[in-house]
């Protein structure tokens, strides 16, 4: 799996939305494969969720939403080894309060330089869905333009 994601993250160079997402069940070994690839091209992956996290617990509950992308963008430029970021624990991002589309944020970061980021939810009939139906931060994408790397 090593192999093949090596080859993904460097063909996705050629695509306008350079985003690859590690999708699979609790488990299934998506943060251990991020962390393999990250020794192998010398690139240590975000916690999105602690560094984030850290970041806005200093800031009043009301103004975080507007500092978020601030934020993130700060985080990826300081961790982005060459053209490539590695994210892992995204969930944070689809905290409501927060008031994100997640998937469009990575998009947007993917458009500058090679993303590889762990999807907390899974991938279902050709969709992205984290969360069930009914939970407050229930999230369902379509796939269209975006690189799904599914680990079983």
């Amino acid at each position: 799996m090593l192999e093949q994601l090596d080859r993904l993250a460097t063909d996705v160079g050629a695509l306008h939305c350079k985003l690859i997402l590690l999708v699979g069940a609790p488990g299934a070994g998506k943060t251990a494969l991020l962390i393999a690839f990250g020794k192998r091209v010398a690139a240590e992956p975000i916690n999105v969720g602690a560094e984030l996290g850290r970041r806005l617990a200093a800031i009043p509950q009301r103004q975080r939403h507007l500092q978020t992308n601030t934020i993130l963008r700060e985080l990826a430029d300081q961790h982005a080894v060459g053209d490539l970021l590695l994210l892992d624990n995204i969930e944070l991002l689809f905290d409501r309060t927060l008031q994100l589309d997640p998937l469009d944020l990575l998009k947007r970061h993917a458009h500058a330089r090679r993303v590889v980021a762990v999807w907390p939810g899974e991938l279902r009939d050709g969709r992205l869905i984290y969360t069930e139906m009914g939970h407050p931060e229930h999230q369902d994408y379509g796939i269209e333009a975006l690189v799904p790397f599914a680990i079983q």
